[in-house]
């Protein structure tokens, strides 16, 4: 069985079963370089864009500094014992390299609730969410399809899940920790049942782009435009606090690198990168609504340097215009 320790940073050679999800790098961009997107062996000829760390700063990575954080994920994924210690993470697989079944699940554990759950966890936005999440050193719970492949791109850094989220009893196990969900896709909150003990649920919605579009584009999108509709009202209607981001047209560009425009009307007409639609759900969290809130963010011009403060101020002036 390969392991990881077997990726070589000498010839940047890496076992085809690492390629399989590439999780992690599509979470970043790659700037003035036609190199493939997955990790970047010569920080010298390659400057990385780390949209999904704080303040949306942009992290420049070269030989003439000390190794950014891109490189200390990469020293994580092939083993480095001291990232695992300073991440509180133990190794990536059994020394057997099997997946080891999760014990006592029928076992009625209290367990404290300071985990975020990401659904559909395998596309490619729920992936940037998991990695945003990551550097916040948050404990992470995902719903995927394929629990190995999700295991080899992020390791320890998260608890992976495959399941019917429909049935009781696999969304109770999901759910067990879980203080808020991040849905960055639609389709999960109108198909599951009770979310018992959820505090917060952070719902990244396209529907302001569905119901925008005419013809031919209004008839491709008309089952995500009915998907995303149920997934609000269930939303709405279930008492949980809730955020709902009405994001523009989702575009591949990359994070950190545009403002913000958050104007009524905006989501319709506008777009946003996958990177910084990402960015803004993980930073949602950081503002519990006392009921719901809903807000459109496409990119703009305004620069945002306290998401807590802008989300509070948003909020309000929201709350004074329905007042």
């Amino acid at each position: 069985m390969t392991s990881n320790k077997q990726i070589s940073r000498k010839t940047g050679v890496y076992p085809k079963s690492k390629l399989m999800a590439r999780v992690i790098p599509s979470t970043f961009s790659l700037y003035g370089s036609s190199t493939p997107s997955f990790f970047p062996r010569n920080p010298t000829k390659t400057s990385v864009s780390y949209n999904l760390i704080h303040k949306t700063s942009l992290w420049l990575c070269n030989a003439s500094k000390k190794p950014g954080f891109f490189d200390q994920i990469l020293d994580y994924i092939e083993g480095g014992p001291k990232l695992r210690k300073w991440y509180g993470a133990p190794d990536l697989l059994p020394k057997d390299g099997s997946i080891a079944e999760d014990e006592g699940d029928d076992a009625e554990v209290e367990e404290a609730r300071d985990a975020v759950l990401v659904t559909d966890g395998d596309s490619e936005i729920g992936q940037m969410v998991i990695l945003s999440l990551i550097v916040k050193r948050t404990r992470v719970k995902a719903l995927v399809k394929d629990r190995r492949a999700a295991l080899e791109a992020f390791g320890t850094y998260i608890e992976s899940l495959a399941g019917d989220a429909t049935n009781t009893a696999f969304l109770k196990k999901a759910l067990k920790g879980v203080r808020a969900i991040i849905c960055p896709t639609e389709g999960f909150l109108s198909k599951v049942g009770n979310l018992q003990g959820v505090q917060h649920v952070v719902l990244l919605s396209q529907l302001s782009v569905y119901e925008g579009a005419d013809g031919i584009q209004a008839l491709m999108t008309s089952n995500a435009k009915k998907l995303a509709e149920q997934d609000e009202s269930t939303l709405m209607a279930s008492g949980i606090p809730y955020t709902i981001i009405r994001t523009g047209s989702l575009q591949n560009t990359p994070g950190g690198t545009q403002g913000f425009s958050f104007q009524e009307g905006s989501a319709t007409k506008g777009s946003l990168g996958k990177e910084d639609a990402a960015f803004v759900c993980v930073e949602a969290l950081s503002l519990l609504p006392e009921n719901g809130f809903i807000v459109e963010v496409v990119n703009g011009e305004e620069k945002v340097s306290d998401w807590k403060q802008q989300l509070r101020e948003l909020m309000e002036k929201k709350g004074k215009g329905q007042g």
